[in-house]
């Protein structure tokens, strides 16, 4: 149950919308790319092989930039310990001794 505005935040926005977002815009990225790689494949040249080529200039960039902003993001949080979403886990192990 969440309980303070901070949770609720990182439930809904982050953990229910951002995250999931995410990885489906890379997807969209590479089936950017794919496509104009496809179009120029199959162009017989001229203003489609322009096209095709448009197509995967802007793929390339998309992937490129959100990859780094993921990059980016992820170096943030583990320099400045941001990483307060996930519980962190004490392990403990025995001590164990034996006598003969």
């Amino acid at each position: 149950m969440t309980t303070t505005f901070a949770q609720l935040v990182n439930d809904v926005l982050i953990g229910g919308i951002i995250r999931p977002i995410v990885p489906f815009l890379i997807g969209l990225a590479i089936v950017v790319f794919l496509y104009g790689v496809i179009i120029m494949i199959f162009s017989k040249g001229g203003e489609k092989m322009q096209e095709g080529k448009q197509y995967m200039l802007w793929g390339i960039i998309g992937i490129f930039v959100m990859v780094s902003v993921w990059g980016l993001v992820a170096i943030l949080v583990n320099t400045f310990g941001l990483d307060n979403a996930l519980p962190s886990i004490q392990m403990t192990v025995p001590n164990i001794t034996v006598t003969q």
